[in-house]
């Protein structure tokens, strides 16, 4: 019976905030604290939700201040270089914008902590994505993508907690898979210049000149600088096009409703909270930020409630314009805070009234014994669904070790279930009880739902381009 309220739950979940019936928060709140009651334990409600809410708080205090830190930065300059290299590199072409993306999101998701990936990939790359018009989710699916084959790495935390789950070691778990993840890496890379052709084909391509030139046309203008004045076939970016372009549709209508609404403020060069003679401080500053979170000196919430302290008093020593900042801020920090102690009650339902065991059970009492000599393929193919729809904590401490044991039964190794439970996180990375990803939506101005219903599909690909290629290489 709890296995079935659970998957229910689940699904009634997503459908929801898939259809936008309901906003993500209220779902997040209102359907586990229904089916706790279906499960007849809504008098232990409250308990699960403050156990929820005290597993997360660390989370959502280090999301609060990290959103705040990393505002700051993009507030003083310190990214203005980064986006305007971009910019150059990318050159208005929809195909360079969205590989330059996925290249991006995969190079900062080295730090292990997909939060701050999400945070600067999105501060560099939004403005460019508004202001040609292009679809917000083909960013946000593509940066999840990447970051979730990035968040094996072994300071990111599927891969530890394998090893811990386990007992191995952790370099002997993703050494070997380095050949597997390439190839999703290789995966997203592929998709990602495919969906930026699409956006080619809808909406046209603009030299670097004509974008830069465009910021000086107001923002009740309807056609771009030139546009009737005979530079080839390109397509004015501010027409509406119909057909073609599957992955933009309505969402990229919305996303780019109001062409000059943000225009290229990040590269503003005048704007007041610009800070140059402190560049190099604020460099060397996040520089040790991330340093000290790959090296474990501090919590990570230390680290950053330590970090926007100092970044606001150096750069903003006068109070009002400290409490301008965090007012400027204030926002995104509610938005995504707000998320995560919602997702506390969710998980906190979901694993108080044992739910999540009841599910995790009868997934692995369903494997055929046929299967057994093929775990590898199974752990794999069931790491997909289950971090999905369970915390890491939940899948490598709860369910890992029971397919470990029962691949072991049959002469399969520990390591290989543990390589291959590492294929389903570039899924992972988009479940709804990532505390990251709502960052990643929050700050580009996207829908929960739309994001799950357009990446979830190329998500669950490149998992599978993952282990098809650990099994492949004889990883698996």
């Amino acid at each position: 019976m709890l296995t079935i309220l659970g998957f229910v739950m689940i699904a009634t979940f997503l459908v929801l905030i898939m259809t936008k019936k309901m906003s993500p928060i209220a779902a997040l709140v209102l359907i586990p604290a229904l089916f706790c009651v279906f499960v007849g334990k809504g008098a232990h409600l409250g308990d699960y939700v403050l156990e929820g809410v005290g597993n997360l708080a660390p989370t959502a205090a280090m999301l609060m201040f990290a959103i705040v830190y990393f505002g700051v930065m993009i507030d003083v300059g310190l990214f203005d270089p980064i986006v305007r290299g971009i910019l150059r590199f990318c050159k208005a072409d929809p195909v360079r914008i969205v590989v330059g993306t996925a290249v991006l999101a995969a190079i900062v998701s080295l730090d292990g902590d997909g939060s701050t990936t999400f945070m600067i990939t999105v501060s560099a790359m939004y403005p460019l994505y508004k202001r040609l018009k292009m679809s917000l989710v083909v960013m946000t699916g593509v940066a999840a993508t990447a970051n979730g084959v990035m968040n094996t790495l072994p300071w990111g935390g599927p891969t530890a907690r394998a090893a811990t789950a386990l007992k191995v070691d952790a370099a002997d778990i993703f050494v070997p898979m380095i050949p597997a993840l390439a190839m999703g890496l290789v995966a997203v890379f592929l998709l990602s210049y495919a969906l930026g052709l699409r956006e080619r084909k809808r909406l046209g391509t603009l030299s670097l000149d004509e974008v830069l030139q465009e910021e000086t046309v107001t923002a009740d203008e309807t056609v771009l600088v030139g546009a009737g004045g005979g530079t080839g076939s390109r397509t004015p970016l501010t027409k509406k096009t119909t057909g073609g372009g599957g992955a933009g549709g309505a969402d990229a209508d919305d996303a780019g409703e109001d062409a000059a609404e943000d225009g290229f403020q990040g590269l503003d060069p005048h704007r007041a909270t610009l800070r140059p003679r402190l560049y190099w401080f604020n460099a060397g500053l996040t520089v040790l930020l991330l340093t000290a979170m790959i090296m474990e000196w501090l919590p990570i919430p230390v680290l950053f409630l330590l970090g926007a302290a100092l970044a606001l008093t150096i750069n903003f020593p006068h109070m009002p314009d400290q409490k301008a900042r965090i007012a400027a801020h204030a926002e995104n920090v509610l938005n995504v805070a707000g998320m995560v102690f919602a997702a506390a009650v969710f998980t906190g339902v979901l694993t108080g009234t044992g739910m999540v065991d009841s599910m995790a059970t009868w997934l692995v009492d369903a494997i055929p014994e046929g299967m057994g000599p093929q775990m590898g393929l199974v752990t794999g193919l069931l790491s997909l669904p289950l971090t999905y729809f369970m915390s890491n904590d939940g899948f490598y401490f709860g369910v890992l070790p029971v397919l470990a044991e029962a691949g072991q039964a049959h002469g399969v190794s520990a390591l290989e279930i543990a390589r291959a439970s590492i294929a389903g996180q570039a899924l992972h990375m988009s479940s709804p009880l990532v505390p990251a990803v709502y960052v990643l939506v929050g700050m580009a101005k996207v829908e929960f739902g739309d994001h799950t219903r357009f990446t979830v599909k190329w998500a669950v690909l490149t998992s599978l381009v993952v282990l098809g290629s650990g099994i492949l290489f004889g990883i698996i």
